[in-house]
């Protein structure tokens, strides 16, 4: 079962990117963020019509996640159980025998903003639903734009990207570290100890061309199922085609 989640960044642009995708990668489970779409506008029958099941959560201009399926959806699941938050970030659901949940999670605009105080506040609320989750489903994938770089690793220049700023802060890596500490594990460092390997580029300044980049785009697996990654990586290769996404897809194949 190959699985991959990608922020798109606005599906009504990104569509054809994104048919082209599925046809040539062929994955089985699929998370997008950021589709930008109320529901009534999300292409469902034009995904249907390539083999994949949809569930989905919109809005206006911003937010919105989506799950892709070529086997049956159930037990669906929008938002945090028991956090009010109005923003389309979260939905989860089982395909098979895996629970799929998948995040778009908060950005936090800068360290000690407004946003960022709502940002660890809502990796808490993510960090408690989680812990239930693995009671009622050991076998779980969580995946998504976390909007955090685990490590120095993930980041094209540390001295930039340090303990105080925005997506590599120390209180949004512990937050983190909470979630791996859960029994989730990062599928691409347990194939991988390279660095430079990244999952978004910024528009601006040739950050693709030089590799400007960040690793924010993660597969978690649980415990029950870290034996059954057999694979994981980034595919660089949306990235480069024309009107793209920011994003790259990030990836999981579990086998065994």
């Amino acid at each position: 079962m190959k699985i991959a989640s990608w922020n798109v960044n606005s599906l009504n642009v990104r569509l054809p990117h994104l048919t082209q995708w599925l046809g040539t990668f062929a994955p089985d489970i699929v998370g997008l963020q950021e589709t930008k779409l109320e529901d009534h506008r999300f292409p469902d029958t034009a995904l249907a019509e390539l083999g994949y099941r949809s569930v989905f959560a919109g809005q206006k201009t911003y937010n919105g996640v989506a799950l892709l399926a070529r086997e049956a959806i159930g037990d669906v699941q929008v938002g945090i159980p028991g956090f009010e938050d109005e923003q389309k970030r979260v939905i989860a659901a089982t395909v098979g025998e895996v629970r799929v949940v998948n995040l778009y999670v908060v950005n936090g605009q800068d360290v000690g903003t407004d946003k960022y105080a709502y940002k660890l506040r809502w990796l808490d609320a993510v960090h408690d639903w989680l812990a239930a989750e693995l009671q009622t489903h050991p076998k779980l994938v969580v995946m998504g734009d976390f909007n955090i770089a685990p490590d120095d690793r993930d980041v094209f220049d540390p001295k930039v990207w340090n303990d105080d700023h925005i997506l590599t802060s120390t209180a949004e890596r512990a937050a983190l570290q909470r979630l791996y500490a859960l029994g989730l594990h990062d599928a691409f460092r347990l194939h991988s100890d390279e660095a430079n390997v990244y999952s978004w580029w910024d528009y601006r300044m040739g950050g693709l061309r030089r590799n400007l980049g960040l690793r924010i785009d993660l597969t978690l697996v649980s415990d029950a199922l870290r034996g059954h990654a057999v694979a994981s990586g980034i595919d660089r290769e949306p990235r480069t085609w024309e009107r793209p996404s920011d994003h790259a897809p990030a990836w999981v194949r579990l086998g065994g």
